[in-house]
């Protein structure tokens, strides 16, 4: 079985990237834009993972630093959902432009 290298993980790990920013850009959902973050943040824990392995094989830097954003990115996405549930009580919606209200 071929096992991949650290370019191919890297490639994954852009177009994991580039997709999460695309998605982010142009959808108007707030749970769509959610989803990309989430895409992005795994992006950045691919390439942790990817640079321990082909780098420094001995330590355990990058899946410390991995756990951590999985973590982190736990407590966003609850942050998150809240805000958005509150939202959709307050607006019936959760498009971007309705959100303009939380600003005052």
């Amino acid at each position: 079985m071929i096992q991949p290298g650290l370019y191919h993980l890297l490639f994954i790990s852009a177009a994991l990237f580039f997709i999460g920013v695309y998605g982010f850009f142009t959808r108007r959902n707030l749970i769509t834009m959610l989803m990309s973050i989430e895409l992005i943040l795994n992006s950045v824990n691919l390439n942790f993972i990817a640079f321990n392995k082909y780098l420094w094989p001995e330590k355990m830097d990058g899946l410390f630093f991995t756990v951590f954003i999985i973590a982190i990115a736990a407590a966003e996405a609850a942050v998150a959902i809240a805000i958005i549930i509150n939202l959709y009580r307050s607006h019936h919606s959760i498009d971007v432009e309705n959100a303009e209200d939380l600003k005052y």
